[in-house]
């Protein structure tokens, strides 16, 4: 049994059911992969595609949300963060269940032949600019190796006609990418965008599309109240997976 008290350590999130240590990985476990992780919807789903899965953040979530029958399959291209990836499945409660890829999603996609229900990524968003530290950083920040027309792309290749693709974006980024998508297809059925307190403007947004169009849902979620405690409707998201709410 998990007993999250007893792995308070450092390098790493402890949440309510498992470990994600991400010292190793360019990218760190955050509010944006949290909140993807819980909100993507899990309807009738029986395979689960993360793309550009790093810690193995997302793989994770959606395995405690789901039965024990889903598989998921987690691909990710950097060596170093493939391999903590595996680590931290391999220590999870679904080790079984979830399988870490070290591939290019590009190619490791061309050798699949059953598509997913659920596919979720959080993906790099800038386009190159100011040089980063590490290649790892720049691989996991800029849009250089996987763009978002060569995401969605992969997307529309690994899904079903009644799958959904999830994704989390900064909300000026969203909207161009949502024309992108609309123009290759893809229909959008949720979005949810992400604001930090009431009076401030989203500055993130989560995306569901679909291929088969269908009815389209939006609302707006605040992460904090007026004093700066996570507001009811974030808590009511997250509760599952942060140890102290």
């Amino acid at each position: 049994m998990f007993d999250p008290k007893s792995v308070l350590r450092r390098n790493g999130f402890t949440f309510k059911q498992f470990f994600v240590a991400h010292d190793r990985c360019a990218m760190k476990v955050g509010t944006d992969g949290i909140l993807l992780g819980a909100w993507a919807p899990i309807a009738r789903v029986n395979r689960i595609l993360d793309i550009g899965t790093g810690s193995g953040l997302l793989a994770l979530m959606l395995a405690q949300r789901t039965d024990d029958h889903v598989t998921i399959d987690a691909v990710e291209l950097d060596d170093d963060a493939a391999a903590q990836a595996q680590e931290n499945v391999a220590e999870s409660p679904w080790s079984t269940r979830v399988k870490v890829h070290h591939a290019d999603i590009q190619q490791w996609l061309h050798q699949q032949t059953r598509r997913y229900d659920l596919i979720v990524s959080n993906p790099p968003y800038y386009e190159q600019g100011v040089e980063c530290a590490t290649p790892q950083r720049e691989q996991a920040r800029y849009t250089t190796s996987l763009d978002h027309t060569a995401l969605l792309n992969c997307a529309a290749e690994a899904i079903t006609e009644e799958g959904f693709f999830c994704l989390v974006l900064p909300e000026s980024i969203g909207t161009a990418f949502t024309e992108k998508a609309l123009s290759l297809g893809w229909n959008l059925r949720l979005r949810t965008d992400i604001a930090e307190t009431e009076l401030r403007p989203p500055h993130r947004v989560l995306l569901a599309f679909s291929p088969k169009a269908g009815e389209y849902f939006c609302d707006r979620l605040v992460i904090r109240g007026p004093e700066q405690q996570y507001s009811e409707g974030y808590t009511a998201l997250t509760q599952a997976f942060y140890l102290f709410m």
